[in-house]
C-alpha cells in the first residue's frame, strides 16, 4: 500500500510524530487495552524501544498508520495493515501471507465507532490500490468487542485456533467487498 496518509471525516490516519510518544507509551502500557493482547508491556521497555527507534520511525512499515483526530491532531490509536507471517497460525490460503487488519485505540476512544471508521477507511483505500485478495482479522475468542467490529466490518469468522495461551478467531473478508 503506498498511501501514507488517509482522511476520514473525524480521522487522519497518518505517520507517527514526535508529538505520539505519550499515547504511543499509553497504548502499550495500558492494561484494559492490552487486556487480549498480550497484557501491559513495561513501560521502560516501551520507552527504550521508542528512545532507540525514534518515534517517527514507528509508521515507516508500509500500512502502518497512527489514527489522529482530524481537527486535534490528538493520537487516538494505531491501525496496522500488513501481510500476516506465513509461519503464524491462522490463514485462509495456503502458503499464508495474506493481509492482516490490526488496530488498537486508547481507552478514552473506545465506544464512539472510531476503530470501524479507521478500519473503514484503510481497507477502503487499500481496495482502490491492491488486487482483490482476502484480509484476516485474528483476535482472542474473549474479546467481544473487536469480533463485533469485525462482523460490523463485514468479516465472517471461519475457524478458531489456539495461540498466545488463548482461543483465537480468524475471520475473513474480499479486501474488493470494501471499494466505495
Amino acid at each position: 500500500m503506498s498511501a501514507t496518509e488517509i482522511t476520514s471525516s473525524r480521522l487522519w490516519l497518518r505517520e507517527a510524530r514526535d508529538a505520539d510518544r505519550d499515547g504511543l507509551v499509553e497504548l502499550q502500557t495500558d492494561p484494559r487495552v492490552r487486556l487480549h493482547l498480550g497484557g501491559p508491556r513495561p513501560r521502560s521497555a516501551v520507552e527504550q524501544y521508542l528512545d532507540t527507534l525514534g518515534v517517527p520511525h514507528v509508521t515507516d512499515t508500509p500500512g502502518t498508520f497512527v489514527i489522529a483526530d482530524r481537527t486535534t491532531d490528538h493520537l487516538i490509536g494505531t491501525l496496522l495493515l500488513h501481510r500476516r507471517p506465513a509461519d503464524l497460525p491462522g490463514h485462509v490460503t495456503e502458503g499464508g501471507g495474506e493481509l492482516e487488519l490490526t488496530y488498537v485505540l486508547r481507552r478514552d476512544a473506545w465506544g464512539a465507532g472510531l476503530a470501524f471508521e479507521a478500519a473503514t477507511a484503510v481497507l477502503r483505500a487499500a481496495a482502490r490500490e491492491l488486487p482483490d485478495q482476502p484480509v484476516l482479522i485474528v483476535t482472542q475468542t474473549a474479546n467481544i468487542r473487536s469480533l463485533g467490529l469485525a462482523t460490523r466490518l463485514g468479516f465472517r469468522p471461519v475457524s478458531t485456533f489456539e495461540a498466545y495461551a488463548a482461543e483465537q478467531t480468524l475471520a475473513v473478508a474480499d479486501l474488493h467487498a470494501f471499494l466505495d
